[in-house]
């Protein structure tokens, strides 16, 4: 008797819709069940034989923390290489290596939270080595080239399920998680929204994260854009995953909900879907939840929306299709392909910013190497374990041989004296393994602790002489000379123990402080004094745990100082190559901004140095993020970020002109600090910022980089019709070298009614040219292109009027231009007796910020700290006549109203100041007006204003 064939579900049969297949499932899954797939750590379902799944897994520019992986260049390098075929094919490579990697380690998860979209508005943002550019087409580019690469061309099933960070308007670590960044709706539209939209619609996203700030008043986490704007950009369930621990934010330190029930509702109802929270500890989020039911804040089907796109996801993973799934015997890791991909990633994204033509080197000069990063190869928070690497003083001994290369590091050698006149001491240990920390891999790296199997530092009459460098600020780094850094582990002790400064908290950085005579040691991840003690040398206590110690007074003892060993090594050079820059864990990262766009005063120390020993000098700076350089006195200066495993092999090619140097800055590189705006500020419009609005002349603009061929332009011809403009022009590599040029093309509006930009990018295109070479260049831009956020309208809008295309190598470097006219739809004015006005959807303003209207939606309008501050509203339309203006407001304070730039025509003042700021009343004044005027309106006291109504 033949045993009968088990049914099959209906959400394991590969014949089914995904849709059918996932109804099946949640219709078999219990509430509780369903409830437990909010959190990240999503249990299995054994009975149903579904599997435990994970959301999350950093893949910014490789496998991130899960161990050794292939190390491509940082974000922001990858898009300083302007080559979205290339960054697909980079992004083909992590999502192999995070497939092959799941193979043998289950932890390593297929929802990435990756790429960063963010716009780098701001260059002093601690993050801005993770975005691509400050430019909105330009990071959706990128962005879509790396989605795709990521996600796979299988027409079903994805290699990997890319989610975008952060939304939205996020720039500033400074109180990220309780500032509000003010947006306008002409930002927001423009700027913010566009590089999400953009890349969104390019069909390779599976979700979004929200960041921990807030936008116009309202926390990211239950921002109503989520539902207004990102799920109406595509027919794919988008799966929105919190950033970790942010939901718990809703409440702690932003108070934005009484209880966490309520907070856990409103997110999931604006479209979370998964709770990053807790670590791996699901009990919270499921008790949460499960308390907003029981107090009817939440129903099933809400939790049924969040558990379908989760399903929806795992289902495109190909999870419950093993035998179907395209990916599953992917095994690509490490290979020779990989390793060359990387090192073309890292060539490509070098930026020649200078050269008077002591570059390319010639194959016998003589190379003085100097600086703290020459013979360093960084990694960042997100990235994974180096299996190979490459530091600029290596990748230049391989190119011109170890006889023609010196090298001095330019670190400060000292001793640290004790007040008994002993010096600190590190011992030998032999014994001691080698470790890299995060080697084996951790679902959370912030975990990780600190050596203690190395014997702490001691005091002695002979010392150590450590390698000290000031990274800025004061913050310095000590190393012994075994290479390890030193640290300070959980008790206490110091030692020479960490490969390199890294840690969610870093443990590897000091102060000194002038005390008496001496200086005291300030451990700044403790933020407590050295002492030395009997059984070592370690921070002082002060939790009434009986190792408070007395801070010691260190004399600093310097041996040799990095100027006098750069001069040592500059004297016998042809040229000296200064390598500048940051560690990616000091100074600049996530949790920290940056104060200042100047080199640390250690490196600008030795790049004077440098100069001063009459040797050409070459800067190369190897950072996360622009500075602020007097390039001036340099025979040459180029940039690149910090460039993975093969940085250093990158930047010798380029040197030796191997390869030219074809990358363009991403952003803007600004001559000073008094140039930038405050970090707060979101209003690139008003404040100008980025090249798009920036008046003043910047040290190197947007797009910026040479090349050592040269290029000319010729042969523009446009073509505009059928709702588009079709451009092409050809451009000719005059020089004696293959090359790559950067064409691009700009556009800009030549007599707007409203501030545009000054420039701004339309396309672009990597063209690589043989010497004598040329080729034809051809954009095909929608009219849609050239519209702004016509707020009177509340939408998009081209103007009628001339525009002007311009096309080179540079937003500054322009060969070409024509000037074309579009038709365009004519300007209306706001219908003001008709409609009223939005507080929000002002044209100008000064001295106020955009808050919430609501806790689940709509913007107001208040004066900044409860102050004054002025709207202004354009063009509005008050028909034969009006008698009256009504205004809601919420709070206390006056409204002035007034016309053009008249004194105030109408006063209207809260007569009661409002119980909260969400209990709008109404004020109404006498006041005529008739026709088309400016309308402007003075806000005077903590008030809030939601809308301006007129009547006749």
């Amino acid at each position: 008797m033949t045993a009968p064939t088990p049914h099959t579900p209906p959400f394991r049969d590969p014949q089914l819709p995904f849709a059918k297949r996932i109804d099946d499932l949640l219709a078999r899954l219990t509430p509780a069940e369903k409830v437990a797939f909010l959190h990240q750590f999503g249990p299995a379902v054994e009975r149903l034989g579904v599997a435990a799944f994970r959301t999350g897994q950093e893949a910014l520019h490789g496998v991130a923390w899960m161990g050794p992986a292939t190390v491509f260049p940082q974000a922001v390098g990858l898009g300083a290489t302007w080559n979205p075929d290339l960054v697909r094919r980079v992004g083909e490579a992590v999502s192999k290596e995070a497939r092959a990697m799941r193979a043998r380690d289950d932890r390593v998860g297929l929802n990435v939270w990756s790429p960063t979209v963010n716009l780098l508005r701001h260059p002093l943002w601690g993050r801005n080595e993770e975005g691509y550019s400050e430019d909105p087409k330009l990071t959706s580019a990128i962005a879509t080239a790396y989605t795709h690469g990521l996600r796979g061309d299988h027409p079903t099933y994805w290699r990997t399920a890319p989610v975008l960070k952060h939304w939205l308007a996020h720039n500033n670590e400074t109180g990220r998680d309780v500032t509000s960044s003010s947006v306008r709706p002409r930002v927001l539209h423009e700027y913010d929204l566009r590089a999400f939209r953009e890349t969104v619609e390019a069909g390779g996203v599976a979700g979004v994260m929200p960041a921990y700030n807030l936008v116009n008043g309202r926390p990211n986490h239950v921002s109503p854009y989520l539902r207004e704007q990102l799920r109406t950009w595509t027919d794919e369930e988008l799966l929105v995953c919190s950033d970790a621990g942010a939901p718990s934010n809703l409440v702690d330190s932003e108070h934005y909900f009484d209880t966490h029930e309520e907070a856990t509702a409103a997110a999931l109802q604006a479209g979370v879907d998964s709770f990053t929270d807790h670590g791996t500890d699901s009990s919270k989020i499921v008790a949460r939840v499960e308390g907003a039911l029981e107090r009817g804040l939440l129903t099933e089907a809400d939790i049924d929306a969040a558990v379908r796109r989760q399903l929806s996801v795992r289902f495109r993973l190909g999870e419950f299709d093993p035998h179907d799934d395209p990916h599953a015997g992917t095994g690509e890791f490490d290979t020779p392909a990989h390793r060359e991909l990387a090192r073309e990633a890292a060539e490509q994204a070098i930026v020649l910013l200078r050269n008077d033509g002591v570059l390319p080197l010639a194959a016998d000069t003589r190379i003085a190497v100097v600086g703290v990063l020459a013979d360093e190869c960084k990694l960042d928070w997100y990235s994974g374990t180096l299996i190979h690497r490459s530091t600029p003083l290596e990748g230049l001994y391989e190119r011109f041989g170890a006889e023609r290369v010196e090298f001095a590091e330019g670190v400060d050698r000292v001793l640290l004296k004790t007040s008994a006149g002993t010096f600190l001491k590190v011992p030998e240990a032999p014994e001691a393994a080698d470790e890299v920390r995060g080697a084996e891999g951790a679902l959370d790296p912030a975990l990780l602790a600190g050596r203690t199997d190395l014997p702490p530092l001691t005091s002695d009459v002979t010392g150590t002489e450590l390698a000290l460098v000031d990274w800025g600020e004061g913050v310095l780094t000590l190393r012994a000379p075994d290479g390890r850094y030193v640290s300070v582990a959980e008790d206490g002790f110091l030692r020479a123990s960490a490969d390199q400064p890294g840690g969610w908290i870093v443990q590897e950085t000091f102060r000194l402080e002038p005390h008496a005579n001496g200086h005291l040691l300030r451990h700044l991840g403790t933020d407590r004094h050295v002492c030395v003690a009997a059984d070592g040398v370690r921070v002082a206590g002060g939790d009434g745990d009986g190792t408070e110690g007395e801070a010691e007074v260190f004399e600093v003892v310097v041996v040799e100082r990095g100027e006098d060993a750069v001069a040592r090594v500059t004297d016998r050079a042809d040229v000296v190559v200064v390598v500048a820059g940051n560690d990616p864990h000091i100074n600049g990262r996530e949790t920290e901004d940056r104060t200042t766009l100047a080199l640390p005063a250690h490196q600008e120390r030795i790049l004077a140095a440098a100069r001063a020993s009459g040797t050409r000098t070459v800067l190369a700076l190897v950072s996360a993020y622009p500075y602020a350089v007097e390039p001036g006195r340099l025979g040459a200066v180029l940039w690149t970020a910090h460039g993975g495993q093969a940085g250093g092999t990158a930047l010798a090619r380029v040197l030796a002109g191997d390869v030219s140097p074809a990358g363009r800055l991403p952003q803007t590189w600004y001559a000073d600090d008094a140039d930038l705006p405050d970090l707060l500020d979101y209003d690139v419009i008003g404040a100008r910022q980025t090249y798009l609005y920036f008046e003043g002349r910047p040290l190197f603009p947007f797009g910026h980089g040479l090349s050592y061929a040269s290029f000319s332009y010729a042969d523009l011809t446009v073509d505009v019709g059928d709702g588009r403009a079709r451009i092409s022009f050809t451009v000719a590599n005059t020089g004696d070298m293959t090359a790559d040029e950067v064409a691009q093309l700009y556009t800009r509006a030549v007599d707007p009614s409203v501030t545009r930009p000054r420039r701004e990018l339309l396309d672009h295109r990597r063209v690589t040219l043989a010497p004598g070479a040329t080729a034809e260049v051809s954009f095909d831009v929608p009219l849609s292109a050239f519209a702004f956020w016509d707020v009177a309208r509340g939408g998009r809008r081209v103007e009628p009027g001339p525009y002007d295309l311009l096309v080179g190598g540079s937003s500054e470097d322009v060969r070409l231009r024509r000037t074309i006219v579009l038709d365009g739809e004519a300007a209306t004015a706001r219908p003001a007796l008709r409609r009223g006005i939005s507080a929000a959807d002002f044209d100008e303003q000064s001295g106020t910020a955009i808050v919430d209207l609501t806790k689940v939606a709509g913007d107001a309008v208040t004066p900044v700290g409860g102050g004054s501050g002025e709207l202004v509203y354009r063009a509005c339309d008050f028909g034969p006549g009006t008698t009256g203006v009504t205004v809601t407001v919420a709070g206390e304070g006056t409204v002035e109203v007034s016309l053009g730039g008249a004194t105030a025509t109408a006063v209207l003042t809260v007569p009661t100041p409002t119980s909260g700021p969400y209990d709008y009343v109404t004020v109404e004044a006498p006041f005529t007006a008739a026709g088309v005027h400016d309308l402007r309106l003075g806000l005077r006291g903590p008030l809030r204003l939601a809308h301006v109504g007129f009547s006749g």
